[in-house]
């Protein structure tokens, strides 16, 4: 489904990926882990389309889509949960829903999906004539995530879903995930709560500095001395 093969990109004269391929295939959920800095949410941008690739290709279902703009990405079945949820936190739960829903494609399904996304995250379905900006951090992520699933991606892109919020709101955002991943979708996740994303993705990269270090099945990077060390904290 995804594919970057030998990408290099960055802002400016600064570099902050290098030479990085990386595979999702249809079906799976495969994480990102590293350090602050490592160029995890660069990853995400460079996908969605926010970050023009310098060198090498990104392709999805087979076509080359390098240098294409966001919204075509976007409109290929590409949805994108940033870093900090990004909300609209004027608008109400119901009316940040509909934002995600805006592709004509997705417009014609809105009563089933909203309905869908209801069906995952109840406590949205209670609070959904409410403010956003008045909800839980945990509810907001929850939003941001629902928001996304309303464009019925084939893929979605998760950048830090648990920064920010509480030990027991994050234990209960990855089970919601897990449930998001049991819908069918495919997932592409960033996250520094190693321990929790590797019990529950197919898949992981380790990126350090810009580059891969390592990849392999989850419960195998888990298993490795320095991964335990330096990131599981074991």
């Amino acid at each position: 489904m995804l594919e970057l093969q030998g990408v290099t990109a960055g802002y400016g004269e600064f570099t902050a990926l290098w030479d990085v391929t990386l595979t999702v295939n249809a079906g799976e959920a495969v994480a990102v882990v590293g350090p602050n800095g490592a160029g995890k949410t660069t990853l995400m941008r460079v996908i969605s389309g926010l970050v023009p690739i310098r060198t090498g290709d990104l392709r999805l279902d087979g076509r080359s889509f390098a240098g294409r703009r966001a919204h075509e990405i976007v409109a290929h079945g590409i949805a994108h949960v940033p870093e900090g949820r990004r909300i609209f936190p004027r608008l109400t739960v119901e009316e940040n829903l509909k934002m995600g829903g805006f592709l004509p494609a997705s417009r014609r399904h809105y009563a089933e999906t909203v309905g869908r996304v209801y069906d995952l995250f109840p406590v949205l379905a209670e609070r959904r004539r409410q403010r956003a900006g008045t909800l839980s951090g945990g509810e907001q992520q929850m939003l941001a995530i629902g928001r996304a699933l309303m464009s019925k991606p084939k893929l979605i892109l998760l950048d830090e879903p648990s920064l920010g919020l509480a030990p027991v709101m994050v234990l209960r955002l990855f089970e919601l995930i897990r449930r998001v991943r049991q819908e069918g979708y495919t997932i592409l996740i960033v996250e520094q709560n190693v321990r929790q994303v590797l019990s529950l993705v197919d898949r992981a990269y380790l990126l350090e500095v810009g580059r891969i270090k390592v990849e392999g099945r989850s419960a195998d990077l888990a298993e490795q001395d320095f991964v335990r060390k330096a990131y599981v904290g074991i």
